[in-house]
């Protein structure tokens, strides 16, 4: 160990939170319909997976651009050469048309303004790199993604403060919370170089209002700091209200020509909204030109492959297949997110009421022993191990409240939705009992009802 650097034996990468473990312990064993019925089920994944076939009627339909023809002719030679960092110009353009259209073409972005990273993984670090020295603080609400102690922390040496949100609002943000995270990080003595949000939230699924941006944008103002705005879930939002972008907020306070247009960031990538995490493709848009400038140069430790750049800059050139694209998956994402939220009331779970995201905040207080953390910890390993189910306790979103649980739901097929819920039904009916019962033998159900459930659940395909 002693001929390794800190970074390689540090453990400040997150791997060890409940939200990795989860993953690890579905990856030991994984549900099949057919192979393993009896395997955890990943409602851990916020991936999206309901329009694939709409992406593959497209590619059917344009076999050229998969090929990597250009006017019936091959491109494969001047693809595959050397490309510099700032990326095809036409995948470029592409890319803020596509943006614009997702929030209604109310605001227009600039091609110039563009840094195309290998996802928003790689966006959000590296947009930390530019903003913020190792030691000094990054503002972020609870609760937040689990992968930003990673994605922020782990190799630029900054720390995150949380910004402590309740409950009692519907997890907003307030003033007093925003000022008491400040303080705090003075207190710890931390020079805080800005502020990162999630719109739509990660894992809330909710769009940040309007109220709520005014209130950022007045205190990275006054305290003279950056604003990163993560808008990978812009096109998710499936209701009302709908999303706006920090763009568009700030433009209708006319404030495109201030000094806080140019500390004000975005965040994109095509993972979430085009449901493609595998393609790596993010972006980071900012006004400044220097963050611009350095952003690009270090986005040639990760970039986007020019093979992929062509397929997608065609795609997303086609508006025909864009706009049935966003307003069809939009449409699947209310009606899965419904069969989600109705199933878990019939369990008698409610959900934090959310209108974007490929997930649902999900309030279990109720089923906990305590009201701890440790008791939170305590029901989320029989949710994994017993009934089969890997989602993120809030704890592992730093959330201050036990008790509440992160379920996805885009990342299956419905059938597999509804079995999920079925276990978990089974579960906390039989928790309840045993409850009501206190002589009733604890784990007689643990093992016998999980199986069951597969062998008359599922018809054979006709």
């Amino acid at each position: 160990m002693k001929f390794l650097s800190k970074k390689a034996t540090c453990n400040s990468h997150g791997q060890d939170s409940s939200y990795f473990l989860g993953w690890q312990e579905y990856e030991k064993n994984p549900y099949d319909e057919v192979q393993n019925p009896e395997g955890i089920i990943q409602m851990g994944l916020a991936e999206n997976q309901l329009s694939f076939d709409l992406l593959e009627s497209w590619l059917s339909e344009n076999p050229d651009a998969a090929g990597f023809k250009k006017d019936g002719e091959s491109i494969f030679r001047e693809l595959a050469l050397f490309q510099d960092y700032h990326g095809l110009p036409a995948f470029k353009n592409a890319l803020v048309e596509f943006m614009a259209e997702i929030r209604g073409n109310k605001v227009s972005f600039s091609p110039d303004n563009l840094v195309l990273t290998a996802g928003a993984t790689s966006a959000n670090e590296t947009l930390i790199f530019c903003l913020a020295n190792p030691g000094e603080a990054i503002l972020v609400p609870t609760p937040y993604y689990p992968g930003f102690d990673r994605d922020l922390k782990w190799r630029t040496g900054v720390e995150i403060v949380p910004i402590h949100c309740s409950s009692s609002n519907g997890f907003q943000i307030t003033k007093p919370a925003l000022e008491e995270a400040y303080e705090h990080a003075r207190k710890r003595h931390l020079k805080v170089k800005g502020v990162l949000i999630t719109n739509p939230s990660n894992p809330l699924g909710t769009t940040v209002t309007r109220e709520e941006l005014n209130l950022l944008i007045n205190f990275i103002d006054a305290k003279g700091i950056h604003l990163i705005s993560d808008e990978i879930y812009s096109g998710t939002v499936f209701d009302s209200p709908g999303f706006v972008s920090i763009t568009e907020a700030l433009v209708d306070r006319n404030m495109q020509n201030s000094d806080v247009w140019d500390r004000v960031h975005i965040v994109y990538s095509l993972s979430k909204d085009l449901g493609l995490p595998g393609f790596r493709v993010g972006a980071i848009y900012s006004n400044n030109k220097t963050v611009v400038a350095a952003a690009t140069k270090m986005s040639s430790f990760g970039l986007i492959s020019s093979q992929t750049q062509y397929l997608l800059s065609v795609m997303l050139a086609d508006k025909e297949f864009t706009r049935n694209y966003i307003s069809t998956n939009q449409k699947r994402l209310k009606e899965r997110h419904d069969v989600l939220v109705l199933g878990l009331q019939d369990i008698g779970i409610s959900c934090l009421s959310s209108n974007g995201g490929l997930f649902c905040w999900v309030d279990m207080r109720h089923l906990l022993k305590s009201s701890t953390f440790e008791a939170e910890m305590e029901l989320w390993k029989k949710i994994v191990y017993e009934v089969k189910l890997n989602i993120s306790p809030g704890s592992s979103c730093h959330c201050t409240e036990p008790g509440w649980f992160r379920v996805c739901f885009a990342n299956m097929s419905e059938e597999t939705l509804n079995l999920a819920m079925q276990r978990l039904k089974f579960f906390v009916d039989s928790t309840t009992t045993h409850r009501r019962s206190p002589g009733s033998p604890k784990k007689m159900f643990l093992t016998k009802w999980v199986f069951r459930l597969s062998s008359y659940e599922h018809e054979p395909e006709r």
